[in-house]
């Protein structure tokens, strides 16, 4: 009997997976940058969670997510998301206690959704994301979306949006509400069945529906914007402006609203603007969710974050042939000729490891031609050559592949020599 991966995964193989290394790596240094801590949530959490985190009217809760009950016959939810467990820490232990908020923390991890794969987008998915939580200040929503921003520009892609909105306040969407029961309820019968449940339950949905986003009265639907009250259009005014002050461009969108129900006031998306990306452009996107922490138990503490799938960066990046990204090779591979120089090589590659450089060797026994090549397929930026008479002599002839430069270095200084030409370069 044979095995195929389950539909919507991948495995990530040698020679992809390092531009998943390199973008774990801008992801945490900039989170140092930014002052955010890591912090790590079980994959799976109490179906409930999700139910009252996410909503009942969304997709995600209604549709796509992986529950089952375990033996205690308690039902658990592999994590569709990444917000509401970390907001579930944050109440559980009594983090919103701390002095100096918000409490900023930033999670990298599988997530779990039942959708259609597509290009970018699969049913096991990984996701990264930052959550400022216990703040009020327009500032906070601003410092949230400069971090996305500068974390694509770090990524190296260049053709991308900032899209933003505001789902105001309580008593804005109230209003508003009643605006989109009113616009939609005469020919809601065109809708697709999700949206017609939506009407009354949260007609804000419909207008995220990805059956129906081009019909005619999704278009013309009431903007949010007409319907935000006067604490949240200055509030509005404030973000952008904050944005304007660092010159960050980007695009008002009154339609957009994200696909959780828990966003209020800000919203926002980054989008990829590269020809012959596809129709699903988002790379991550977020919002303020001023009431979940109070939703799942604990005190009034307003929270924004941001999440991005990481396999839909790494499309944009291939996209856009930024992927220099990825390692290129490694520092030193060793071409060792004769028995005894094979014995040597023992020794050399672990001193070439201890000093900090990634190396290898030939394993079978291939003769000095092959080795190099071999060397050439591993990206090999050293080659270090030990043969009968090099150590006859007590030396390793150290080879830069960029120049084809060659110089004679003691066997017992080879380590120490390449990994001082490595800083060097």
């Amino acid at each position: 009997m044979s095995y195929s991966l389950p539909r919507g995964t991948q495995d990530i193989l040698p020679g992809k997976v390092e531009i998943w290394h390199s973008i774990e790596k801008e992801i945490r240094e900039l989170s140092r940058r930014f002052n955010y801590h890591e912090i790590r949530t079980p994959i799976f959490e109490h179906t409930e969670l999700f139910q009252r985190g996410v909503g009942d009217s969304t997709d995600i809760v209604q549709k796509e997510m992986y529950s089952f009950e375990d033996r205690g016959e308690r039902s658990l939810t592999l994590r569709p998301e990444g917000t509401a467990g970390v907001v579930r820490a944050f109440v559980e232990h009594k983090m919103f206690g701390q002095p100096d908020l918000p409490e900023k923390l930033y999670y990298v991890g599988p997530m779990f959704r039942y959708e259609r794969p597509q290009a970018g987008r699969y049913r096991q998915f990984h996701q990264f994301g930052i959550e400022a939580i216990g703040s009020v200040d327009p500032a906070v929503d601003v410092e949230v979306m400069s971090f996305a921003v500068e974390l694509f520009r770090k990524l190296g892609l260049r053709d991308t949006k900032l899209v933003v909105n505001s789902l105001g306040d309580a008593s804005s969407r109230i209003a508003h509400r009643e605006a989109l029961v009113e616009h939609f309820s005469g020919r809601i019968n065109e809708f697709c069945s999700d949206c017609q449940r939506r009407l009354h339950q949260n007609p804000l949905r419909i207008l995220d529906c990805k059956k129906d986003h081009e019909h005619e009265l999704v278009g013309n639907a009431p903007s949010i914007l007409s319907y935000l009250n006067e604490e949240s259009r200055t509030y509005f005014e404030k973000v952008k402006q904050y944005l304007d002050a660092l010159a960050i461009p980007y695009e008002v969108d009154p339609t957009l609203v994200r696909g959780l129900d828990y966003y209020n006031h800000t919203c926002f998306e980054v989008m990829s603007t590269i020809e012959g990306f596809g129709a699903q452009t988002t790379l991550g996107g977020g919002g303020r969710y001023d009431g979940l922490v109070e939703q799942i138990g604990g005190p009034s503490a307003p929270g924004i974050g941001f999440g991005i799938g990481l396999e839909r960066v790494v499309a944009a990046i291939e996209a856009e042939k930024s992927a220099e990204l990825a390692s290129g090779g490694i520092d030193v591979f060793v071409v060792a000729l004769g028995d005894e120089a094979k014995d040597a090589s023992v020794s050399l590659l672990s001193q070439l490891r201890s000093n900090g450089l990634s190396a290898d060797k030939d394993y079978a026994e291939k003769k000095m031609k092959a080795q190099l090549k071999q060397a050439n397929r591993k990206g090999a930026r050293f080659v270090v050559i030990l043969g009968e008479d090099e150590l006859a002599k007590g030396i390793g002839v150290v080879k830069v592949m960029t120049t084809g430069e060659q110089i004679e270095v003691s066997v017992n200084e080879v380590a120490t020599y390449v990994a001082a030409q490595k800083g060097g370069a």
